[in-house]
């Protein structure tokens, strides 16, 4: 089975992390920043990926390590369920309209870490939520998961739906790439022979 947990502890963050790559897109998140736990409720659901997510973090000074912090344990915990990478598609893509929003998500799972990031945020504030927190997430998940990572904003007015456009775009894509290819599943995706 490929499934993974991670537990992560430091001076700011505890955090626990559980997924299985071939769930049905259950979740459970609990890091006590609401809006970005919405937002990875729609990054289990739309990858199909099942997650479970527990942080205590230091929201007394604000959201910015707990929601980087999660970013480096689900990267890691999503590396080590894909262990070999042997039978992955390991591309994805999708390109997601959200009302006034539209934005678009290429990867490859190349273990070769890189973001590309051209989203930009009307408001600096979604609630009580920092916008730039994000991108934020973003790195940290391309970082720690291997994950060659490109996120372009056609288009979007509303900074709600731009961030949820994001992260279902890069769910969609995710779902794509962790998937087996039935004519390679027994095969590493790379005429190098490791990923």
């Amino acid at each position: 089975m490929r499934k993974a947990q991670i537990t992560r502890t430091t001076a700011e963050t505890e955090i626990s992390v559980a997924l299985n790559l071939d769930g049905s897109g259950a979740y459970d998140m609990a890091t006590g920043v609401g809006f970005f736990d919405h937002m990875l409720d729609q990054l289990s659901r739309h990858s199909l990926i099942d997650m479970t997510v527990r942080c205590k973090g230091d929201l007394h000074i604000d959201d910015h390590h707990t929601v980087e912090d999660v970013g480096i344990a689900l990267g890691q915990a999503l590396a080590k369920a894909l262990g070999d990478k042997k039978g992955i598609r390991r591309y994805g893509e999708c390109s997601l309209p959200m009302d006034d929003a539209q934005v678009r998500c290429a990867l490859d799972l190349s273990a070769r870490p890189f973001l590309i990031w051209n989203v930009t945020f009307p408001t600096q504030k979604i609630g009580t939520f920092d916008t730039e927190l994000v991108r934020e997430f973003f790195q940290a998940l391309a970082t720690h998961g291997g994950i060659t990572l490109h996120i372009d904003m056609v288009h979007g007015v509303n900074s709600h739906h731009i961030a949820e456009a994001a992260f279902k775009a890069v769910a969609r894509a995710l779902r794509q790439a962790v998937e087996t290819d039935p004519r390679k599943a027994d095969a590493i995706p790379s005429t190098k022979g490791a990923l």
